[in-house]
């Protein structure tokens, strides 16, 4: 029996005398929506696996904000460039709280940047955007970096031969040292086992995160914390991720010199030194792992998914490729790619941009939560309400994008050919919770994929049609497949 019948048979059984919806009275301004049902609220009616895909469907009928029922919890969804722009930039405060999901609750308790709320994250967030710039983000001296493991990187494609290999793990360990040069001056080899098993845990939890027996369990945690499933994987997956984590920066604390900080583990640690006196305690080992596994994770894994969907697109179009190729070839020829060459691309930018607006890397969004009762738009949402910001509705806007299910770098070019800015084009969010990466990944994004486009030539293995179905998952991979790089030199 599926986890969806198991949870509606005990439902009707234990709260068969709550046929009708109770609690609280809702507001005559609150967004409009479907009607609930008893206790599951419309959970019925949405797709668990792919969610986005319902919320799309909802907004035809209700308009850009309205409300659904998951299970007894109310959540607010805006859909479309302008309500998702209007509420995370022009309500930037009203809109950047975090809801209390109970599987983010139960994993990090809190803690960390992405699911911290709070005055907890306030702090977070400043100190990692002020260690990260330190570091070198947005910098030449991350940009060498990053050209190093570029050339790593080819290496690595050009021991294949030009026969088909999975680079899911070669692009993940690639990105993931990035991060992990400014978490802890450190680079891993490609297949050195703790970078491997770290990859290995973020991978799977991304991939489990989009069962529906998740949903559910956010929706009924006192009842579905009984039933297995793999809502119980992500948990144990987590722990293990984090023991691995807490002995890298035990090890840190051993050798840290105060006078010579190294990286952002040994930042943090003289923090902590320096709150001792302090009555409020921010920088304690609790927030430093799951700060730590927060940039890990965001910082490997969605770069990492989009230059899979780069080199995918690229042999699903060879048109597309040549283009770039050529750009590459007249702007740099064989010298190394560097920022500044970008202004000199307009082509190969715009590609770039449309690699990301196509992937649509997280096509709910993460979710909000009002941090104040709010008037939004003529409706009235209390405080802690959750607001789903849609992604998926900005980067497929048809008011945006000419052909918005469709891969067009023409997106971002004018008629002339040059470089041309979208509004709509938000792939990090917006306001007071947009990325705290994002000048990194981007920096990342454009110099891996020119590189890889200056050394090779990207085709599916021979009689194999190259797919671009999305896979299930908290971000959207493509699905399983292999890719054949054959050398240019």
């Amino acid at each position: 029996m599926d986890p969806v019948s198991v949870l509606l048979s005990v439902v009707v059984c234990i709260f068969l005398f709550k046929f009708f919806y109770g609690g609280e009275k809702e507001s005559q301004n609150f967004p409009p929506g479907p009607k609930p049902l008893p206790l599951i609220g419309n959970l019925h009616m949405i797709n668990m696996k792919k969610p986005h895909l319902t919320f799309m469907e909802l907004a035809e009928k209700y308009g850009p904000v309205f409300s659904v029922h998951l299970g007894a919890n109310k959540a607010v969804v805006l859909c479309g460039t302008d309500a998702v722009k209007d509420a995370l930039i022009n309500y930037a405060d009203e809109f950047s709280g975090r809801p209390k999901t109970p599987l983010f609750e139960q994993t990090f308790k809190g803690n960390g940047i992405v699911f911290a709320d709070g005055e907890n994250w306030k702090v977070m967030r400043r100190f990692t955007i002020s260690t990260l710039r330190d570091f070198g983000m947005g910098k030449k001296t991350i940009e060498d970096r990053i050209i190093e493991e570029s050339c790593c990187l080819v290496e690595t494609f050009k021991s294949h031969k030009g026969k088909p290999f999975d680079n899911t793990m070669i692009l993940n360990a690639a990105v993931a040292n990035i991060i992990v040069h400014i978490l802890l001056k450190h680079r891993f080899e490609y297949q050195d086992p703790t970078l491997l098993k770290l990859i290995k845990g973020v991978n799977e939890n991304v991939r489990n995160g989009a069962r529906p027996i998740v949903m559910l369990y956010n929706a009924f945690p006192s009842i579905i914390q009984w039933i297995p499933g793999t809502h119980k994987r992500i948990l144990a997956n987590t722990q293990n991720f984090f023991n691995i984590l807490k002995e890298i920066f035990i090890e840190h604390r051993d050798q840290l010199d105060v006078n010579d900080q190294r990286d952002l583990i040994d930042t943090f640690l003289v923090k902590q030194q320096e709150e001792k006196s302090s009555s409020t305690k921010f920088f304690h080992d609790e927030n430093l792992k799951v700060l730590i596994g927060n940039l890990f994770a965001a910082g490997m894994e969605t770069t990492s998914t989009t230059l899979r969907w780069g080199i995918l697109l690229m042999m699903k179009y060879p048109e597309i490729q040549k283009k770039v190729q050529d750009e590459i070839d007249r702007v740099m020829g064989s010298a190394e790619p560097r920022l500044e060459h970008r202004k000199q691309m307009p082509y190969t930018d715009a590609v770039v941009h449309e690699i990301q607006r196509f992937a649509n890397l997280v096509p709910n969004g993460l979710p909000h939560a009002t941090t104040t009762d709010v008037t939004f738009r003529g409706y009235f949402i209390p405080k802690g309400t959750q607001v789903i910001p849609l992604l998926t509705s900005v980067l497929r806007d048809k008011a945006y994008f000419k052909k918005p299910e469709e891969f067009y770098p023409e997106h971002f070019l004018d008629s002339k050919g040059n470089f041309l800015k979208n509004e709509a084009f938000l792939p990090f969010s917006a306001g007071k919770r947009t990325c705290a990466g994002e000048t990194l990944a981007k920096m990342e994004l454009f110099l891996f994929f020119t590189k890889l486009l200056q050394n090779f030539t990207f085709q599916p293995p021979p009689g194999v049609e190259v797919q671009l179905t999305r896979g299930v998952s908290l971000t959207s991979i493509p699905l399983d497949h292999k890719i054949c790089a054959l050398s240019r030199s």
